[in-house]
């Protein structure tokens, strides 16, 4: 098998796994227990929130642990459109954001609360002109993702953090796909809430992280207990928690290396697919995306009837968001970059890993080759 849907999820690391199973078989005990057995399992997530803290730049005491990217970007929008719906309620957004974002704007939106959508570029990308005109005087945030989980396409995020506190504006990042995928410090951008998930680093689903600039205060999301310093209910994923704090921890070793390797992967695959296979669209930014993100539209095929084949071949792929998958109607992602027609049909999404080869590349490009001219009908 060859998996080229990073985006979707990646691997368990297998440093990962084995530091999360004891955590699992022998060392279960509850942090919030007062006891040396139950203590320990504390000292692992406090120690994890050190090694997050220092990836990004922040205090330990910012970092807060959630089961994930959706409950982060929920209690980010949710939690502030509470806590300052008296001050506001004007949010700005993109039109390209996932739909852990766009979906809690629409709930926030039948709550009372006004929501602007900014357009994007042909590349996906805002301009930074357009957020300064949407500035009102309520408007009480900004939610922009760092990167798209479709296309890759990195905003200007330093820009816009910059442009967020010139107006006293809290600015949130769903930086999903691009924590460990790129550079990230939370206060050279300006970033007031970030939301992030393991699973995209070679950690284990359910787990995730919401970092909140001391002195930001959202309104409580998870109602119970008083863990995570009694703003977020509900027992820690110990096992989940400890493997994330080993993921980032191998991921910023070599975090560097690997994007180099990983872009001269995806751009070799680009190069051969565009000199040898016509009727490709290379969709988002040329230059301004992750370094493991591919998205091109087959022009006269179904993306769906590719992936098929694809599979059949042994090659795992996408035709965007895999948290919206079977949906149908195209991506709104596709859509807010102008794409309509065969372009919005014939989308494919490959999103490349470090635990990918060159080798396999080749692979891709041949049944992309086969696959494709058997679709259009030609030799």
């Amino acid at each position: 098998m060859i998996y080229l849907d990073n985006a979707a999820t990646t691997p368990v690391h297998p440093k990962v796994l084995k530091v999360m199973l004891p955590y699992l078989e022998k060392q279960y005990g509850n942090p919030s227990g007062i006891y040396e057995f139950a203590e320990k399992s504390k000292d692992v997530i406090d120690g994890v929130r050190e090694i997050i803290a220092a990836s990004i730049n922040a205090k330990p005491e910012e970092i807060y642990f959630t089961s994930g990217g959706t409950e982060s970007d929920n209690w980010a929008l949710v939690g502030m459109a509470e806590a300052l719906k008296d001050k506001g309620r004007h949010i700005i957004t993109t039109s390209v954001e996932h739909h852990a974002v766009i979906n809690t704007c629409e709930y926030l939106k039948q709550r009372g609360f006004d929501i602007t959508y900014l357009d994007v570029g042909s590349d996906g990308i805002i301009n930074p002109k357009q957020l300064i005109k949407s500035i009102r005087k309520d408007t009480i945030l900004i939610s922009i993702m760092a990167a798209n989980n479709e296309t890759g396409s990195i905003q200007p995020v330093q820009a816009i953090g910059r442009i967020a506190k010139g107006n006293n504006i809290c600015f949130h990042t769903d930086a999903v796909q691009a924590y460990l995928h790129m550079d990230i410090d939370v206060n050279k951008m300006n970033i007031g809430m970030m939301s992030a998930s393991a699973h995209k680093f070679r950690g284990a689903k359910g787990c995730g992280f919401l970092y909140i600039r001391n002195g930001i205060k959202p309104a409580i999301f998870m109602h119970g207990g008083k863990q995570e310093s009694g703003i977020r209910a509900g027992t820690e994923n110990v096992p989940g928690i400890a493997g994330m704090g080993e993921a980032v921890r191998i991921a910023m070793q070599d975090m560097h290396k690997d994007i180099v390797y990983v872009r001269n992967m995806r751009d070799y695959l680009l190069y051969r697919i565009e000199h040898e296979i016509p009727g490709v669209v290379l969709n988002g930014s040329r230059h301004m995306r992750l370094p493991g993100n591919l998205n091109v539209s087959f022009m006269g095929i179904e993306g769906q009837s590719l992936l098929i084949m694809l599979d059949m071949d042994g090659i795992c792929t996408s035709s965007g968001s895999a948290c919206t998958a079977g949906l149908g109607g195209g991506s709104h992602v596709l859509k807010a970059l102008g794409a309509s027609g065969d372009r919005l049909k014939g989308a494919l999404r490959m999103t490349l890993g470090t635990q990918n080869t060159m080798e396999e590349m080749d692979y891709v490009v041949w049944r992309l080759k086969e696959n494709v001219a058997a679709l259009r009908g030609s030799d």
